[in-house]
């Protein structure tokens, strides 16, 4: 069975940072391009970052400079730095794992960033 689970979600202050992980399991993880998507209330899931399997990494404009993806094969696992965090960047995070049209989704972790 395949999972995806994603954490590392909660409130922040506009300026500030977290780390989001999504660990995955039940594939081949290394086979695997990695994204990070996101949707805020009322709006379109959005792209945000992806990684393919040998880390070259991209970003939708918004958050360049701002965020970093990364990957760990050993541990399964692709993680998303998210710093200088604004208002605007408040949604639910999705991660996202897609191989030769095989695709697959995480539950989701909130983001929500205010003071």
């Amino acid at each position: 069975q395949v999972q995806l689970v994603e954490s590392g979600g909660g409130l922040v202050q506009p300026g500030g940072s977290l780390r989001l992980s999504c660990a995955a399991s039940g594939i081949i993880f290394s086979r695997y391009a990695m994204g990070w998507y996101r949707q805020a209330p009322g709006k379109q899931r959005q792209l945000v970052a992806t990684i393919s399997s040998d880390a070259s990494a991209n970003y939708v404009d918004s958050v360049k400079g701002r965020f970093t993806i990364s990957r760990d094969n050993d541990k399964n696992t692709v993680y998303l730095q998210m710093n200088n965090l604004k208002p605007d960047d408040t949604a639910v995070y999705y991660c996202n794992a897609v191989w030769i049209g095989i695709n697959y989704w995480g539950q989701g972790t909130q983001v929500a960033v205010s003071s």
